[in-house]
């Protein structure tokens, strides 16, 4: 019973120690703030729909590069540096379309 109940916890903190090691807090913020701006520039008319679209297409992107970083389960420093390098090229765009002085048209 004691080696069923022994086991049973190293499997848990094995689990418990794979999920640390796969967390991006810093990216998944980055990514919740950037998408939050996106909506807000679409819903005012500072971003046409062309616009919009292509900014959601360039998120999609950096949402599957963080899940490949992911995928062996260890997100390397190198991973991380190009994850934040994208999304700072996304947030330069974002910027540059909602102050690109375009509006949408109804």
């Amino acid at each position: 019973m004691k080696k069923i109940i022994v086991i049973a916890l190293l499997m848990l903190l094995a689990g418990v120690g794979k999920t640390f090691s796969q967390s991006t807090p810093v990216v998944d913020e980055r990514q919740q703030t950037q998408r939050a701006r996106i909506r807000q520039g679409a819903a005012s008319g500072e971003l046409t729909r062309t616009e919009t679209r292509r900014l959601r297409a360039e998120q999609r992107h950096i949402r599957r590069a963080e899940r490949r970083a992911k995928a062996d389960g260890t997100v390397t420093a190198g991973e991380r540096a190009r994850l934040a390098r994208k999304q700072n090229k996304a947030n330069r765009d974002i910027r540059r379309q909602k102050h690109d002085q375009q509006e949408r048209v109804n």
